[in-house]
């Protein structure tokens, strides 16, 4: 199989760690890049129509897009160490936990930083800075609800690492582009909560 992923995209970096922290080696990654444009080839377009990765072409030449999807699969394939939970409730729990982190931290993230950075005008054009400033401020109302809920539990989903750890620890590394730090804006629980992934193998990725 192959994995289509670029170098500092978040979302191709949850794979990366989902895939490390489950053990699953083999794949032929294959970098995109992004600002020379590659992802919007006709030859790309034609696994990944809407010129999104990650992409993985799976070995009969069907490809999965979006990340959840990929991961899903997966899981499937390798279902142990477990990551998206082990029954009905618990996967439904992670999931809500993932799908908060991805809609109300990542992509405030991703839309602050795609319309602020200059480095990233040539993949967000026309550019809204005034936008991007209100998606940096909707951001930190979510970090405030999200260190208080890590000051009562260790890890994002509840009392285990889970994927929507993966989806927070990528989301505040690509804040790095937003000089956004936990720590230094005053929540402590998620600073500390991060530098504690950091530590993981995975983090590396």
């Amino acid at each position: 199989m192959k994995l289509f992923v670029a170098p500092r995209a978040p979302n191709p970096r949850r794979v990366l760690m989902f895939l490390v922290e489950k053990g699953i080696n083999g794949l032929d990654l294959v970098n995109v890049d992004l600002n020379g444009g590659e992802h919007k080839t006709e030859a790309f377009r034609a696994k990944s129509p809407l010129a999104r990765i990650p992409a993985l072409e799976l070995d009969d030449g069907r490809v999965l897009t979006e990340t959840r999807a990929i991961c899903t699969y997966m899981e499937g394939r390798h279902p142990e160490p477990n990551l998206m939970g082990v029954d009905a409730t618990e996967r439904a729990f992670i999931e809500m936990a993932d799908r908060r982190i991805e809609w109300y931290v990542l992509l405030p993230v991703g839309n602050c930083v795609r319309h602020t950075h200059p480095g990233l005008a040539a993949l967000e054009q026309p550019q809204f800075p005034d936008f991007g400033r209100s998606q940096g401020e909707k951001l930190r109302e979510t970090v405030a609800w999200l260190d208080a809920e890590l000051q009562r539990q260790p890890w994002v989903a509840g009392e285990r690492f889970t994927i929507a750890d993966i989806t927070l620890f990528c989301a505040l590394e690509f804040a790095r582009l937003m000089r956004f730090n936990a720590g230094e804006q005053g929540f402590a629980a998620l600073q500390t909560w991060r530098d504690r992934v950091a530590e993981r193998p995975s983090a590396r990725t």
